[in-house]
């Protein structure tokens, strides 16, 4: 095994995932196999959003300790490559970091001997045109929001779907997310849930004026397109995986389509995607309890 390059991505400022790193590390090395170790910082504030993460060449797959909003940030500097990503939870729901922290070193056994499933997620680019010309491009794995500010009123987005005008919704913002994403903002907004492998992406209006605006779902064919009024006075902003944000100006367009990333990751040893969503969704909590079951 030895000139495997292992990566381990840990949660900035969280001592329980520095510590589990270290002792990750020394184990892969007491087996021959080169460690690539770094703290991720998920958030960050950007007005020229371009991510250039550097990635070695050389890196066969990577463990993720932490939550999923670390996890999120590592598919962006390490996953968007093509690396496998394996997600230890460390932090709260867990549906990406899937893995518990007992079952993390058996599963990376599983990882060394090639019995480890590997699923593909479709992942979003975005990018933001000014004056024609291009401001932003970036990828996201969960989602792109679009949000009014604090003390700003409805704002108006008009929606085009490959070219062709759809509606505009009046609302207190819009989310295009992933199959990935479904889970997150877009649950909480009245937006479905889809499976996480499905080649779909849905937008959700949020709070919308008009009640017949509806989510829509898509398939990763699609290019939407929207438009801010040039005379919006509403200040708003564009945010990738809820990490990254982006300010926006009246006449600005938004383009989102399927990226040509995906992002790997290795499936749960002992749960499926049904179970993992069931008990983080605490669905049939009160069933179980009638039956006595735990």
């Amino acid at each position: 095994m030895s000139g495997i390059l292992a990566g381990i991505l840990y949660k900035h400022k969280f001592e329980p995932a520095r510590v589990e790193a270290e002792r990750l590390k020394k184990w892969l090395e007491d087996k021959g196999i080169s460690v690539f170790m770094e703290e991720i910082y998920p958030k960050e504030k950007t007005n020229g959003c371009y991510e250039d993460f550097s990635c070695p060449d050389e890196l066969k797959w990577a463990v993720v300790l932490g939550g999923d909003g670390t996890l999120l940030a590592a598919s962006r500097k390490v996953g968007r490559h093509g690396v496998p990503i394996l997600g230890v939870n460390l932090g709260g729901l867990g549906f990406l970091t899937s893995i518990t922290l007992d079952k993390l070193y058996p599963s990376i056994e599983m990882v060394l001997s090639g019995g480890l499933e590997l699923e593909e997620r479709l992942m979003l680019e975005t990018r933001v045109l000014r004056d024609e010309e291009e401001i932003c491009r970036f990828q996201t794995l969960n989602d792109v929001v679009i949000n009014k500010g604090p003390l700003a009123r409805i704002i108006d987005l008009d929606i085009f779907i490959n070219e062709e005008f759809l509606t505009t919704f009046r609302s207190d913002g819009l989310i295009i997310s992933t199959p990935t994403g479904s889970t997150g903002y877009n649950l909480a907004a009245g937006g479905p849930v889809l499976y996480p492998t499905l080649s779909d992406f849905i937008m959700t209006p949020i709070c919308p004026f008009t009640l017949t605006n509806r989510p829509i779902i898509l398939p990763d064919s699609e290019t939407v397109l929207i438009m801010m009024g040039e005379k919006s006075e509403e200040r708003v902003s564009l945010t990738f995986d809820g990490q990254v944000g982006f300010d926006l100006v009246p006449g600005d367009k938004i383009l989102i389509y399927k990226s040509e990333s995906k992002i790997r990751l290795f499936k749960s040893p002992d749960q499926s995607y049904f179970e993992i969503l069931r008990t983080k969704m605490m669905w049939g909590v009160a069933a179980y309890k009638q039956n006595g079951e735990h």
